[in-house]
């Protein structure tokens, strides 16, 4: 069984991250230079379908036209949207665009994507687009010549007829008519373009693919930030109820009963200090380990919520002392880094990290029947990453109302994610990765 819980936008490597130059100029030359055919072909296809739309509009043929050419025009806009990750470096993002409803009629259908902004956007693209895209073909087009042809000049001199009568660059700038002012002019020139060439692409292909990214991706991006936002804060506030309705429970079922417990044995004792000191004495020694018992529960309740090692000393310790006060043996593996002042993370990172072992090795020792249990916590660059194993019967799942789900809920709330590996007959694995 596989359940996995986790955020849109959280943490994947940029693509593209230490690609090399020349890989990243290819790149950038293909999309520019092929981004030219289609910009045209976009523009042409788009314009004739709005104006025949237009054109048609008095009649019930314009509007299929017209739903027809916003498709068209989501088509190029898909193909764009394939193209730019690799230029920008970031994860593909498609827009959600609006969908009939199930059993919608003919006109619905029609009407749908006319009413969806998104499909508008993606027809501004397709207008807009040829313009920069013009611009981008032309200066790529040129440095590229420029390089291959002027670094390359010497090779081909000798085949250039040249007149009595004419005067080339070298000429008119005064370095001479010789073949070698010739060669060594154009080949200046050559490098030159070849030096700037990365740069010069990169520019144009970047200003092509931001013009793509603002229309056809930025509103999208937008949206499922959104959309991860208010799954956070519905996570956080689950996972506080969740929280404070366990301490409740907890409370009423332990520390509670006890007071009431306790209020009881010292109310029999002073009725019995006239009549019986002996049994009055024995009370109040009841009441004595109550009060123990009880003092005893609240520190283990506090232990839950914020545990003193956890602040003082950090997660290796904090975690080092749960594991020792578990029922079931715990390989520990912890990063020492995370104890150091450099490499701790945040407070709220912190705490949920501890939350999460705590509830992971409970839910071990009552529900898995395990004899073994491993643990490791590694800091990456950006992650804190948690691994709980162990060689239980399996079965554990994110279905509601088990534990598993206030834990998933509490490292959504922070922006992470959180996986439950768990076939039937075990090993179940725990992987919870939080956000530094």
């Amino acid at each position: 069984m596989t359940t996995t819980t986790a955020t849109g936008l959280a943490a994947d490597a940029e693509p593209g991250a230490g690609r090399s130059m020349l890989r990243q100029l290819a790149i950038d030359s293909g999309y520019v230079l092929v981004g030219f055919p289609l910009a045209l072909a976009s523009f042409v296809v788009l314009v004739t379908g709005v104006a025949l739309s237009a054109g048609l509009a008095v009649t019930v043929t314009g509007l299929p036209i017209l739903a027809g050419t916003l498709y068209a025009a989501r088509g190029f806009a898909d193909i764009e949207r394939l193209q730019i990750p690799s230029v920008l470096r970031q994860p593909r993002v498609r827009p959600n665009y609006r969908t009939p409803q199930p059993g919608a009629g003919a006109w619905r259908r029609i009407l749908t994507p006319i009413a969806d902004p998104q499909s508008w956007l993606d027809l501004a693209h397709g207008w807009v687009r040829l313009v920069v895209a013009t611009g981008t073909f032309v200066i790529t087009t040129i440095w590229w010549a420029g390089a291959l042809g002027g670094s390359l000049y010497w090779a081909y001199d000798w085949t250039i007829p040249y007149g009595s009568e004419d005067q080339g660059l070298p000429e008119l700038l005064g370095v001479g008519d010789t073949a070698g002012a010739r060669i060594g002019l154009y080949t200046a020139c050559g490098v030159f373009f070849l030096i700037t060439l990365p740069v010069v692409v990169r520019g144009c292909a970047l200003m092509q693919a931001g013009l793509s990214r603002a229309l056809l991706t930025g509103v999208a991006e937008m949206r499922n930030r959104i959309t991860v936002l208010e799954e956070q804060k519905r996570a956080a506030v689950s996972a506080e109820a969740t929280a404070l309705r366990r301490l409740e429970r907890d409370i009423h079922d332990g520390p509670q009963q006890r007071l009431v417990r306790l209020a009881m044995d010292l109310s029999r004792a002073q009725q019995q200090l006239d009549s019986d000191p002996a049994a009055a004495r024995q009370t109040l020694g009841e009441a004595l380990a109550q009060t123990r018992d009880t003092l005893a529960e609240l520190r283990a309740l506090s232990r839950g919520i914020a545990p003193p090692i956890l602040v003082d000393r950090g997660l290796p310790s904090a975690l080092a002392a749960l594991a020792g006060r578990g029922l079931i043996p715990v390989e520990l593996a912890v990063d020492p880094r995370l104890g150091t002042r450099e490499g701790r993370p945040d407070p709220a990172i912190e705490s949920t990290a501890y939350f999460v072992v705590a509830e992971a090795l409970t839910n071990v020792a009552k529900h898995s029947r395990a004899t073994e249990c491993w643990l490791t916590v590694t800091r990456e660059e950006r992650a804190l990453r948690i691994v709980v194993i162990d060689d239980g019967e399996g079965g554990a799942h994110l279905s509601k109302g088990h534990g598993l789900t206030g834990l998933a809920d509490r490292v959504r709330a922070n922006d992470g994610t959180f996986t439950v590996l768990s076939p039937p007959g075990g090993p179940t694995e725990i992987r919870a990765e939080l956000p530094c």
